[in-house]
């Protein structure tokens, strides 16, 4: 079976087939750094680095780009308010984004661009669009796209050209037509500008991830990405600049959903952000990445404390579980299977992964026979691996110190369970149940089974 993807500008799954055989060119619309950012923000990152992950184990080499939106109205904003320059306000909340994907195991792109850094390959483009007739220049610094000549405009978003308002990027007075957009904006008293041959300004947020796309994956590549709110305008209006400009641009186009609150979008002008850093005090960056991509990409996902709690609980099973079949001496490798193949080659089913990983947890736990047990356990890892939730992974960043004061516990408990068992096996069943009570005090839950005993956290 082959990987299917819903295209968000067919409305429908398509079967995938990359422009070359073996490499998958990706550009995902990256953060434009002028807060801290939220859950609702990273949850982004997380699903397309699913998708990313899932096309490496099928054997392909992914160029993964997501770029960095550092010049923008909100940054400005932020440094007039901060009393600070606007580069420092992009820097420190770009390096706030970069400590939130290391810490949710988000991997790291092949190429992540700032717009500040590709001015020149934003002044080629819109050259080549006033050539082509499609962008003018009214003479005051702006330059627009005019969106009427544009073919199939709107495609993607399905609405009418008439039913649009009017574009606030600058000026209506200098545009041919209220719904024309900017691709560069004038300079303004004491703001950031570079010169152009139409004069000073800034670019336009729509061009910089046109232009940037176009220079790391060409005139054509495989998928574009991105949350939906992002589909119009900016998508929107990503494809009527590179079309008009004669490239063939994306040929899949994949949008995630939002996470939630109270059923409305999360974000800072609602007042319901969750910044990544508070969540990460009541939650392990494991469990965090578990919670933002347990719900399929292109479903809601509604936030709430107790949800998030039930769902840390639910990874900590599989973790216990995990953890008890190598302390069983197996060793547990990751296997990518038949089952996990067949769901995440339906457009990335992962809510059906994680049923599918619960049976295999029932299946394992329910078995008395090692080979069973370990097939289970790497089908799981396998699984895990695939929505970036290895314990292993996270695991590797642990200091020594750390791991040689689990080892240490791990045969404090060891040795607790042996008393224990001795003192059953002489019938001193109140020492017995004494030595179970003190361990339970400690939380770590005790299983009789035929085998002998098993522990968890």
């Amino acid at each position: 079976m082959s990987l299917k993807i819903y295209d968000s500008q067919t409305k429908g799954l398509r079967d995938f087939k990359p422009i070359n055989k073996n490499q998958v060119g990706i550009y995902v619309c990256g953060a434009t750094v002028q807060a801290s950012p939220h859950i609702g923000h990273i949850r982004s990152g997380v699903n397309f680095d699913i998708l990313r992950r899932w096309l490496i184990a099928k054997g392909f080499t992914v160029v993964f780009i997501r770029n960095v939106t550092d010049i923008d109205d909100k940054i400005l904003h932020k440094a007039v308010h901060e009393k600070i320059p606007w580069w420092q306000v992009a820097i420190n909340y770009e390096r706030e984004f970069a400590d939130a994907y290391k810490a949710l195991n988000v991997l790291a792109p092949t190429y992540e661009p700032r717009a500040t850094g590709h001015i020149t390959q934003m002044i080629e483009l819109m050259q080549r669009l006033v050539e082509k007739k499609f962008a003018y220049a009214p003479g005051n610094g702006d330059v627009y796209l005019e969106v009427a000549k544009v073919k199939d405009y709107l495609k993607l978003s399905n609405q009418k050209l008439a039913d649009l308002l009017p574009s606030d990027d600058s000026d209506l007075k200098s545009k041919k037509d209220p719904k024309d957009f900017a691709l560069w904006k004038a300079a303004k008293t004491n703001e950031p500008s570079w010169p152009t041959p139409w004069g000073n300004g800034r670019p336009g947020w729509h061009l910089e991830c046109s232009a940037m796309a176009n220079a790391y994956l060409g005139e054509n590549f495989d998928i574009h990405g991105g949350g939906i709110d992002l589909i119009f305008p900016h998508h929107e209006n990503e494809i009527a600049q590179s079309t008009s400009a004669g490239y063939k641009f994306a040929n899949y186009w994949m949008h995630n959903a939002w996470v939630t609150t109270a059923g409305e979008k999360m974000s800072k002008s609602l007042g319901n952000s969750l910044l990544v850093k508070e969540i990460l005090k009541e939650v392990r960056p494991i469990e965090l990445r578990w919670y933002l991509g347990s719900a399929h990409y292109r479903s809601m996902l509604e936030y709430s404390p107790s949800a998030l709690k039930e769902s840390a609980t639910a990874f900590a099973r599989i973790e216990a579980f995990l953890k008890r079949v190598e302390r069983e001496g197996l060793t547990v490798e990751k296997q990518i299977s038949p089952e996990l193949t067949q769901l995440m080659d339906e457009d990335l089913a992962v809510p059906q992964v994680l049923a599918q990983i619960s049976e295999w947890m029932r299946q394992g736990n329910s078995a008395t026979d090692s080979k069973i047990i370990l097939e289970s356990a790497s089908k799981i890892r396998g699984a895990l691996s695939i929505l970036g939730c290895d314990p292993a992974d996270y695991e590797n960043s642990v200091s020594a110190d750390s791991d040689q004061i689990k080892e240490q516990a791990n045969k404090l408990v060891a040795l607790a369970l042996q008393q224990r068992a001795d003192a059953r096996a002489r019938k001193d069943f109140a020492a017995a149940d004494r030595i179970r009570d003190e361990i339970l005090k400690m939380g770590i839950t005790i299983e009789d089974t035929p085998n002998g005993p098993r522990w968890s956290l």
